[in-house]
């Protein structure tokens, strides 16, 4: 084979130039994600500093940036306008039953559609795929109307029933990660004796838990932030925190106490952040696994 001088003088330019740009690689990847990290954080940042305003400077023109002197009664007079925490305690109480109901039952059709043997068990694993397509919207008017002839609106049976009959998501994740366990794994435990039963809380449940942080965590924070399913089902007495932020913070004239209101939802988004440290190495572990094939 011939090789041209012109060929081997490229090579070595070639070569540079890949150097070149592969150095500029790492650089140029920070700055995208720190541009990202900026974009994320700058509302966040607006919101904070905003919630320590007084009103007369949220409205003033030109802008004021920054108070003047931050008003940290904003927080107290949040947590003070009405029963906060008990509308705490509520949100936590229905987010809570609800994933961990969603959770568990989500991870036994998982784990049904991953290992048990059955004929039929593609069809229906086409069914619960087909309702991921289906706009929750959908379902609204149908089961309110179903809740309230039974007489379970105002109550959060509506959520433990939910809770009990998973999530075609939920059940599609755990399905996929009990799917990459070796199939050697669940041989040895049948020598020894295991039934399905054990086999699942034994042996593939605990070598579950990145994907158990992970469904917890969505689960919670879709209940966490639901308005709209509150408003629709429950009483003022019963509803939960982001519904009742949405309407307290006014006076007396029937005006909108903004940095107030601004401070309650400062005050509303620390369970979940606390939530997302927790679990985030759970979170991490999930992403990196969920990509292997067992």
């Amino acid at each position: 084979m011939t090789v041209h001088t012109h060929q081997i003088a490229a090579a070595p330019r070639l070569h540079w130039r890949r150097k070149f740009f592969y150095r500029l690689q790492k650089p140029g990847i920070y700055l995208i994600l720190g541009l990202l990290a900026l974009a994320i954080l700058l509302p966040i940042a607006s919101l904070v500093i905003t919630s320590l305003k007084k009103d007369d400077e949220y409205l003033s023109y030109p802008i004021v940036w920054f108070p003047a002197v931050p008003q940290w009664h904003n927080y107290q007079l949040a947590t003070t306008v009405f029963p906060f925490i008990k509308y705490v305690g509520n949100s936590l109480l229905l987010a809570f039953v609800f994933s961990v109901l969603t959770v568990g039952s989500s991870a036994m059709a998982g784990f049904a559609f991953s290992r048990l043997q059955s004929q039929r068990r593609q069809r229906l694993f086409s069914i619960v795929i087909a309702l991921l397509m289906i706009p929750n919207i959908v379902f609204v008017i149908p089961q309110f109307v179903i809740f309230a002839r039974v007489g379970l609106t105002n109550t959060y049976w509506p959520w433990v029933l939910w809770g009990v009959t998973g999530s075609p998501f939920h059940i599609f994740l755990f399905r996929q990660f009990f799917s990459s366990i070796p199939k050697e794994l669940e041989e040895a435990a049948e020598i020894d004796g295991a039934s399905i039963w054990r086999m699942f809380w034994q042996i593939f449940l605990p070598n579950a838990k990145p994907v158990i942080a992970t469904s917890y965590m969505l689960n919670f924070i879709w209940v966490w932030g639901d308005w709209f399913t509150p408003l629709i089902y429950l009483s003022d007495n019963n509803t939960t925190l982001a519904v009742k932020l949405s309407r307290a913070y006014v006076n007396s004239q029937g005006f909108t106490l903004t940095t107030v209101a601004l401070a309650g939802s400062v005050l509303y988004t620390i369970p979940i952040l606390i939530l997302f440290f927790v679990g985030q190495k759970q979170i991490v572990e999930n992403a990196v696994t969920s990509g292997l094939k067992g």
